[in-house]
């Protein structure tokens, strides 16, 4: 995936997640940490979340606790992506060709997410987030 096809506000979660992996000695950067850096982010999906109904706080801590869960790696000076993130980043970049869209955004990362078979779907849809469907 090319990183200048994803939007600003994506990139920068992006980027805040690798923080956030670095910052808890964490070797990978996984997608817990991404929602944690997307619904703290100034300017991200947050306020169309609540607008859907789901419960943002709920959510977050969900994340957060993934995120906690993850193990640590003493030494470790970068973080790579780890396979969940990149099946997600897919999953996106695939909706976003089939939706005609130049960039890929975090709402559909958040999208990929819902649809998520294992761990990550499932702590989206035990707080309430379900793929809705997006209008432009």
């Amino acid at each position: 995936m090319r990183i200048d096809k994803l939007t600003t506000k994506f990139q920068e979660a992006l980027a805040e997640a690798q923080t956030l992996a670095l910052g808890q000695d964490h070797a990978y950067i996984e997608p817990s940490h991404v929602l944690v850096a997307m619904l703290q982010q100034e300017g991200g999906p947050r306020a169309l979340l609540e607008r859907a109904g789901v419960n943002v706080a709920d959510l977050l801590s969900g994340a957060q606790s993934a995120m906690q869960r993850l193990p640590k790696v003493q030494g470790q000076d970068q973080a790579q992506v780890g396979r969940d993130l990149i099946q997600l980043m897919q999953a996106a970049e695939k909706d976003a060709i089939k939706r005609g869209d130049q960039y890929v955004a975090s709402e559909l990362f958040l999208l990929a997410v819902c649809d998520h078979k294992g761990e990550w779907g499932q702590l989206a849809r035990s707080h309430a987030l379900t793929r809705p469907t997006l209008e432009a």
